[in-house]
């Protein structure tokens, strides 16, 4: 059987190419809207992040999600996906357990 092709996606923040699945995805919707997705599908243009904490610090830092979303996104939006982030975060890191068990 032929073997699926991975795909890769670039940390916005260390810049490290990793498989789709290893990474959370962030959104800027249509409607101007800045979430994060989980499932990778939500409609409009997307910036990937390690699932680290560090990596989302300088993200903020050196302002790499401005770039990659060509949105500014303010420090509010910032701050809430900070608590997004770290709930997030969890639940990414519980569902790459299971992956990693089946």
């Amino acid at each position: 059987m032929k073997q699926r092709k991975v795909p890769l996606r670039k940390c916005v923040a260390c810049q490290e190419m990793m498989p789709k699945k290893q990474l959370i995805r962030i959104v800027k919707t249509p409607e101007d809207e800045i979430l994060i997705d989980l499932t990778g599908k939500k409609a409009g243009r997307g910036a990937y992040l390690c699932g680290k904490d560090a990596c989302f610090k300088l993200a903020r830092k050196n302002k790499a999600l401005d770039r990659a979303l060509k949105h500014h996104v303010d420090p509010e939006i910032h701050d809430q996906l900070a608590r997004d982030f770290a709930a997030a975060e969890e639940e990414f890191l519980a569902a790459q357990g299971s992956a990693d068990d089946e």
